[in-house]
């Protein structure tokens, strides 16, 4: 009976450690990413040093038997390769938004990306209306985000194009992933490591497309030839570790956990994002915009509960879940990150 109870208490234990671990990982990565964007101003060498890490992790992690990944070959590479470039976009997208707005800006935008997958999903992919419930939750959250933007004092129209193009593409990305994932039958740790070493390799294309590798360079000469300062080195260094982190207890806490259970927990990490921007600096909306943004967090809220059925998914579809903050968060939602995720 000892024997039992002892077991219990450790199961619990290590599912607490879980979940605080992913809900430390995914409040903090969003303000991680403009912190490190804000010191570190190249965001297409520093998404692909996030590609580095996750990619490399995945492996070293899979050598050494803390996880299973699906072997990598380059046939499933090229029938993989389309989802990996709108992965691609949508980080790029994330990326350049973070750089040029705050962090609200980027959640009210992250938060109506259910709206435009619900359309998606019923225009091409042939799925039901959604519900009423849902039709009003996704009414909530477009009315939370109009707000936000008809009251941001930071608006500008290279963030708010940004803006938009991370929402196309974060949209594209998870409508396609949904077919890619039920198709190639990847499993979780596999859909990361294609993801990011896909995404590694097409990084040096968009750094010559974009001109930056001549401000990298630039800034090499007029450093001495010093990558880093000590603020943005570490600021870069937080940037891929919880990159790669959020994608191990994102996965690990939905394992260990109901969907709803970690459905409320992803709720409550954007309330906590939202908190620590505010406390940690001035780079945050208006009082009302924050209000707007909680009634876009609410309509969220109200949206998960609406979609969210009894626990009988299959694989496939908890799999399609997880490229959520990846996620990259997301991802942080990952990301990986979903992770980003994520970024």
């Amino acid at each position: 009976m000892s024997a039992i109870r002892f077991d219990s208490t450790k199961q619990y234990y290590a599912t607490s450690s879980l979940v605080a671990g992913y809900a430390l990982c995914s409040s903090l990565l969003a303000v991680i990413n403009k912190f490190a964007i804000t010191k570190f101003n190249y965001p297409g060498l520093l998404t692909a040093l996030q590609y580095l890490t996750s990619a490399l992790g995945v492996w070293v992690l899979g050598k050494f038997g803390f996880l299973h990944h699906d072997a990598f070959t380059w046939d499933t590479a090229k029938k993989f390769l389309p989802a990996a470039i709108v992965f691609y976009l949508a980080i790029f997208t994330n990326t350049n938004l973070l750089r040029h707005a705050n962090v609200d800006t980027f959640i009210v935008f992250r938060s109506l990306t259910p709206l435009l997958v619900a359309l998606a999903d019923t225009t091409f992919r042939r799925q039901p209306c959604p519900s009423k419930l849902t039709f009003i939750s996704l009414l909530i959250i477009l009315g939370g985000a109009v707000g936000y933007v008809a009251t941001d004092s930071a608006f500008t129209l290279t963030a708010y194009s940004w803006a938009f193009a991370y929402l196309v593409t974060i949209t594209t990305e998870m409508v396609y992933i949904k077919h890619m994932v039920m198709n190639l039958g990847l499993n979780t740790w596999g859909f990361v490591l294609y993801n990011n070493f896909l995404s590694l390799m097409m990084a040096p294309i968009f750094w010559v497309l974009t001109g930056e590798y001549k401000e990298v360079f630039a800034a090499l000469g007029a450093n001495g030839g010093d990558w880093f300062e000590s603020v943005a080195f570490t600021a870069v260094s937080l940037s891929c570790l919880f990159g790669l982190l959020i994608s191990f207890f994102g996965f690990a806490a939905r394992k260990a956990i109901s969907a709803t259970a970690f459905t409320v927990t992803g709720v409550v990490n954007k309330f906590l994002t939202v908190v620590i921007n505010v406390l940690i600096w001035d780079k945050h909306a208006t009082p009302f915009g924050l209000v707007c943004l909680l009634f876009t967090l609410a309509g969220g809220v109200l949206y998960q509960q609406s979609v969210t059925g009894p626990p009988r998914e299959s694989s496939a579809s908890k799999q399609t879940s997880d490229i959520d903050e990846n996620d990259a968060d997301e991802n942080q939602d990952k990301s990986v990150s979903g992770k980003h995720a994520s970024v």
